[in-house]
This record gives C-alpha cells, sequence and structure tokens, in this order.
C-alpha cells in the first residue's frame, strides 16, 4: 500500500514538474509572439517610424538578402568561432590562474588588488590599445573577448575554491593527503556550480568583448554590419544584426544550461 502511495506522489510530482515547465515555456514564447505582433502593428500603424525602428517584415527581407549573397554564413560563422575560442582562452586561463591563486595564498593575497582593478575599468576603453598593439583582426577581437570575461572569471572561480567545506579538507589532512589531493577531491568537485553559474555569465561576456572588437577591428562579423550599417543608415541591416546576435547568445545559453543538467544528472549536484 506504501509503495503504491509513493508511486502516486512520484507519478504527480513528475507530472506537476512538466506542467510546470510547458507552462514557463508557453509563457515565454507568448511573450515573444506579442513583442513581434504589437512591433509589427505599431510600424504598421505609423506608432514608430519603421525607417528608425525597423519592422519584423522589414528584418525578414533583410534576412532573405543576406541568405541570398551567403554573406550572413560567413558575418555569423566568424562572430562564432571568435566568440566560443575567447569563451574556451577564458575558461581555460580563469581555472588555471585560481589554482594557482588557490595553492598560494601569499600570491593571491599580493595579487587580489590587481585583480579587482582590472576587473572594474571598462574593457571598451582598452580595445584602442589593443589595436595600436596587435593591430586589425581576429587576434585583437578575440583579445578583446578574453578582456571582457577574465578577470571577473578568476575572482569568481578563486572565491568558489575558498568557500569549499573546511572539514572535508580536514578530513583529507587527516587521512594522509596532500594539498594536491585536497583540491582534487574536495575544491574541485565542492565547486561545480560555481564554475557553471560563472560559464553562463562569461559566454555573453566574451560575446560583448568579441562584438566591442569588432566594433573597431573588423570587416567582417556581426559587430562590424552594426557600425557598417548604422554609418550608411541601414538601420534594418543594424536591428537584424542584433536579432542575430540575440539567437546565439540565447544558443549559448542553453548550450551551457544542457550541459548543467547533465552534469547534475551525472554527479547527483
Amino acid at each position: 500500500m506504501n509503495n503504491k502511495n509513493e508511486l502516486t506522489m512520484q507519478e504527480m510530482f513528475m507530472r506537476n514538474h512538466k506542467k510546470h515547465h510547458r507552462q514557463i515555456a508557453f509563457s515565454r514564447i507568448f511573450i515573444f509572439v506579442l513583442f513581434i505582433a504589437v512591433w509589427e502593428l505599431c510600424s504598421y500603424m505609423g506608432v514608430i517610424d519603421s525607417f528608425f525602428f525597423s519592422s519584423p517584415r522589414r528584418v525578414i527581407k533583410q534576412l532573405i538578402k543576406l541568405f541570398a549573397d551567403n554573406s550572413i554564413f560567413i558575418h555569423v560563422g566568424i562572430t562564432l568561432f571568435e566568440t566560443v575560442l575567447s569563451f574556451i582562452l577564458v575558461f581555460i586561463i580563469s581555472l588555471l590562474t585560481s589554482t594557482a591563486l588557490w595553492y598560494s595564498p601569499k600570491l593571491s593575497e599580493i595579487l587580489e588588488p590587481y585583480l579587482v582593478i582590472l576587473n572594474s575599468l571598462p574593457k571598451s576603453a582598452l580595445a584602442p590599445l589593443f589595436i595600436v598593439w596587435l593591430g586589425t583582426g581576429t587576434r585583437t577581437i578575440i583579445v578583446a573577448g578574453i578582456s571582457v570575461a577574465l578577470f571577473g572569471s578568476v575572482i569568481s572561480f578563486y572565491t568558489g575554491f575558498r568557500q569549499c567545506d573546511a572539514d572535508k579538507i580536514t578530513l583529507i589532512y587527516t587521512l594522509g593527503g596532500d594539498k594536491h589531493d585536497a583540491f582534487r577531491k574536495v575544491v574541485l568537485p565542492g565547486s561545480i556550480p560555481i564554475l557553471i553559474s560563472t560559464t553562463k555569465v562569461n559566454i555573453g561576456l566574451a560575446l560583448v568583448g568579441v562584438i566591442i572588437g569588432e566594433f573597431l577591428a573588423a570587416r567582417r562579423g556581426l559587430g562590424y554590419l552594426i557600425i557598417y550599417g548604422s554609418q550608411v543608415f541601414q538601420l534594418d541591416l543594424v536591428i537584424t544584426a542584433i536579432i542575430l546576435l540575440c539567437i546565439i547568445a540565447m544558443g549559448f545559453y542553453k548550450g551551457i544550461q544542457s550541459i548543467e543538467h547533465r552534469i547534475k544528472k551525472t554527479t547527483g549536484l
């Protein structure tokens, strides 16, 4: 009897869980469709000037034009490549740096104020320096993407390492383990939630940095399309590029979210 009750409760929980996710998905789609409909209606009725604010119809026409000459694949592909490479480098450098800081408390005390200062700098102000130092091109754009996310990521990773359970680390030492064992068996596994949450932020920041770099040092990419469209008053092109950036950002977020769900299922976090 108890087993039947437990099974029924589990079924009800799963049913309510699925219902909740369906409601969330429906609400998101409804808000998006409503926004598109209001945007198009306001443009059609003259509430907003479609020359300056464009409209869904004009955006679709612009997309068709970009698909017709295959330029959309070039610009989107360049931005994707630069963003993914920047993101991967940010993750690797942040993980190695924060690990070194955890292993050496003295080093962390020395570098902490510098990391805070560098993280607070407006990275758009550094972009012209990157152009002078590195020239125009992909290398400068990738460095710009790294600079936006790197220092905050190091601080976040290191903070996560320091917040791990001190009792478990003490237990490792009591059982004869060393600092390497404590890091490998306690600190790194215990920091996975913070690593994932920081990674969600980093992918967006890397995209922001890449677009800043493309504004100043590119002849291809969505950032270049935005600058070019604004200079020649092709505002349909500008808004289309912005919408494509939103789609890319959503794709990155969903990708990281799916990885997070798999890790949680595997590790039981």
